[in-house]
């Protein structure tokens, strides 16, 4: 027989699940996406609000930009961040984006991660956001598309006749689990291939290549990565925080010795007690930047 805590306990789970809120996925763009290729789903990237119980948000939001080499999405790095981060009150917002595997190229990725932080910025109201707290994470390949943004942001076109793209869709904070980064000689082969196709410009893997683009207004950032990744090599984030370090942008850079490539939150069935140290040191990080109470 279960005991009163056990029970108890369970009972809490349930109604702190249940108070999370995750609503249906959306066009970015009603229209259809700038360059479309079709209307599949393939080319219609899309947007998934997670949003937390009221009685526990913050009032920051994060978008999530899963990982798969440009080539794929991978779920465990998008809604699985999605509820982590609601039940540290964050809302989340999981952006399903085109991909090379679809016949899309840079700037596809870039325009959709930019649409989809001008959508969060713009509907803050009514998400109940602050629109100075406002961040995106990306793992692997997607926290290449998260650094690509945190480095290629714009304030908005003030004379669109898009209320949306009137708003800036700079991140407040970038948070970079296992990322790709540069496009140079550190670079994944694949999703290199998949973001830029076969022979892209040296001006274009250059413009492309994170580390390289990092200004005195990119935003902070926590990055991690582990010693024994396979999949990408450590140099990519490693650059991408001594570039910070040169132009004074603050930062927290960790590495773990253990932990492949992918390893997500560190668990795929929500147990709290399974979850890589990482989560707990960004939680940290993201109170001190007053993304979480």
């Amino acid at each position: 027989m279960k005991s009163l805590f056990a029970v108890l306990a369970s009972a809490c789970l349930a109604i702190s699940a249940s108070a999370q809120t995750q609503l249906d996925a959306f066009p970015l763009w009603k229209n259809g996406a700038p360059g479309a290729k079709g209307t599949e789903p393939k080319d219609i990237p899309t947007l998934t609000p997670f949003l937390p119980d009221p009685a526990k948000a913050s009032g920051a939001a994060i978008v999530i930009c899963p990982g798969g080499g440009y080539g794929g999405l991978a779920d465990h790095e998008g809604s699985a961040y999605a509820k982590w981060l609601n039940a540290n009150g964050v809302a989340a917002f999981v952006l399903k984006y085109r991909l090379g595997s679809a016949g899309y190229r840079h700037p596809a990725m870039l325009n959709d991660a930019s649409r989809a932080l001008r959508i969060v910025r713009s509907r803050a109201e009514e998400w109940k956001i602050d629109t100075k707290r406002i961040g995106i994470i990306g793992s692997s390949a997607g926290g290449h598309l998260a650094s690509t943004l945190m480095t290629h942001w714009d304030l908005g076109q003030a004379d669109s006749s898009d209320p949306i793209e009137r708003v800036s869709s700079r991140p407040n904070v970038g948070i970079l689990c296992y990322p790709v980064i540069s496009m140079g000689a550190n670079t994944h082969v694949g999703s290199k291939k998949n973001l830029l196709g076969e022979n892209p410009s040296p001006e274009l893997v250059t413009l492309l290549s994170s580390e390289l683009q990092v200004k005195s207004n990119t935003p902070p950032a926590f990055i991690w990565h582990t010693f024994k990744d396979k999949g990408v090599k450590i140099e990519n984030a490693m650059s991408f925080a001594d570039a910070l370090n040169k132009v004074n942008v603050p930062f927290e850079f960790h590495v773990y010795q253990e932990g492949p490539h992918g390893i997500g939150l560190g668990t795929r069935d929500g147990d709290p007690a399974k979850l890589h140290p990482w989560t707990t040191t960004c939680l940290n990080w993201l109170r001190l930047q007053g993304f979480v109470k």
